[in-house]
C-alpha cells in the first residue's frame, strides 16, 4: 500500500503538528466495499457474526486491503512522571513507576503475558522518570519543547510494519492529569473526571477534585488539545498522542486502551474532529469516568470486564477480538467457494 512521504514527516513545533491534524488520510473506500461485500457473501446468515463484521471491513479499509490478516500487532508502553504526584494523588509512590518500567523489561507484568498470548510486539518506552513534569498547579506541565520531545518519542516508536497498534501508559499520578485533560478538553466540572485510580480514600479523592481543578484555572486560556496536553498532560500522556497520529498517517489501526488512553487520544480529537477514525475503543475501564470520555469520542468498547490496570492491557485482550473478526472475514468461504446455496 502506499503510504507516501508520511513515513519521512517530522516536526518541531507544535504548530507543525496542527498542520498534519489538518491533512490526515482518509481509510480506502474501495478496500472498504470489497470487504463489505465480501461479507455479505461468507457462509452465514447476514449480521449473525454481530460487530465482529463491522470491525473487519473497518479493519480492511485502513489497511487497503479486502481480505487482510493480522501479522504484526505492535504494543507500546510509555513511562512518565508528573509533578503533582507529590500532592497525594496516588495511593502509591512515584517511584513505583521506575520499579515497573523494570518490571515490563524483565517479563513480570500483566501486559508482558497478554502480549505473548495474542503474538504482538512489546516496546517499553520511559521518559525521563528522573525529572518529573511540572505541577499544572503551579505552571504548565510541559514546555513547548517538552511536550514536542514527548511527541516524537511516541511517533518513532512506531513500528512501520505493525498492522495493529496498541499503546498503553505507566504513571503514577497520571489519572489525575487525565481527568485535567479530558475536562479541559470537554468541558464539565472535576467531579466529573476524578475517579480513584490506584485505589485511593476519600481524602484522596478530594485532593485529585482540587488539583483538577487548580490546573483547569491556571491554564484555561489553552485554546487547542495539543496546547491543554502541553499544560495539563504528562510525557507518556503526550507520547501516546504521538504514536495514535503516527498511526494515522501510516494507516495502522489503533486499539485504545483505557481513561488515560483515551485522554490523550482525545487531545487529537479537540484539536481535528476526525483524527480518531482509525482507532476503536479495545474496552470500558473501571476508572469511573471512562464510559463518559469514550461518550465523548464517540466509542463503543468491545470488552467491559472491569479492569483498571493500565499497561495497555484492556485494549491487548480486545487484540484478540480483532484477530477472530480478521480471520473470519478472510479465512471464511463464500457461498460459492462452499458450493452452499445462499438466502
Amino acid at each position: 500500500m502506499q503510504r507516501g512521504s508520511e513515513m519521512t514527516a517530522a516536526f518541531s513545533t507544535l504548530d507543525e503538528v496542527r498542520d498534519m491534524l489538518r491533512a490526515l488520510p482518509e481509510s480506502d473506500a474501495k478496500s472498504f466495499d470489497a470487504a463489505a461485500a465480501r461479507n455479505g457473501q461468507l457462509t452465514k446468515p447476514p449480521g449473525a457474526l454481530g460487530r465482529l463484521e463491522d470491525l473487519a471491513i473497518w479493519y480492511a479499509g485502513w489497511r487497503g486491503v479486502a481480505t487482510p490478516k493480522i501479522e504484526a500487532p505492535q504494543i507500546i508502553v510509555f513511562a512518565g512522571n508528573h509533578g503533582i504526584a507529590a500532592q497525594g494523588v496516588s495511593a502509591f509512590p512515584a517511584e513505583v513507576t521506575a520499579q515497573m518500567v523494570l518490571n515490563f523489561q524483565h517479563g513480570g507484568a500483566a501486559i508482558n503475558q497478554l502480549a505473548a498470548t495474542f503474538g504482538a510486539k512489546l516496546d517499553v518506552h520511559a521518559l525521563t522518570l528522573e525529572q518529573p513534569t511540572a505541577d499544572f498547579t503551579q505552571a504548565p506541565a510541559m514546555s513547548e519543547a517538552e511536550v514536542i520531545d514527548a511527541l516524537r518519542t511516541g511517533w518513532q516508536a512506531v513500528d512501520e510494519t505493525a498492522d495493529v497498534l496498541i499503546v498503553g501508559e505507566m504513571g503514577i499520578g497520571n489519572t489525575t492529569c487525565a481527568a485535567a485533560l479530558a475536562a479541559a478538553c470537554f468541558g464539565g466540572v472535576p467531579a466529573d473526571w476524578v475517579g480513584r485510580g490506584t485505589g485511593v480514600d476519600d481524602a484522596g479523592l478530594a485532593i485529585k477534585q482540587r488539583i483538577v481543578a487548580e490546573g483547569l484555572a491556571r491554564h484555561a486560556t489553552a485554546h487547542d488539545g495539543l496546547e491543554k496536553l502541553r499544560c495539563l498532560g504528562g510525557r507518556e500522556v503526550a507520547a501516546m498522542a504521538g504514536a495514535i497520529l503516527r498511526a494515522r498517517l501510516l494507516r495502522i489501526p489503533v486499539l485504545l486502551d483505557g481513561f488515560i488512553c483515551c485522554a490523550a487520544a482525545g487531545s487529537l480529537m479537540h484539536t481535528a474532529p476526525d483524527a480518531l477514525a482509525h482507532c476503536v475503543a479495545g474496552h470500558l475501564s473501571a476508572e469511573g469516568s471512562h464510559d463518559r470520555l469514550l461518550n465523548v469520542l464517540r466509542k463503543e468498547p468491545l470488552l467491559s470486564l472491569g479492569l483498571r490496570l493500565g499497561e495497555a492491557s484492556g485494549a491487548a485482550l480486545s487484540l484478540g477480538v480483532l484477530q477472530g473478526a480478521v480471520a473470519c472475514l478472510s479465512g471464511m468461504a463464500t457461498f460459492a467457494e462452499a458450493g452452499v446455496a445462499a438466502g
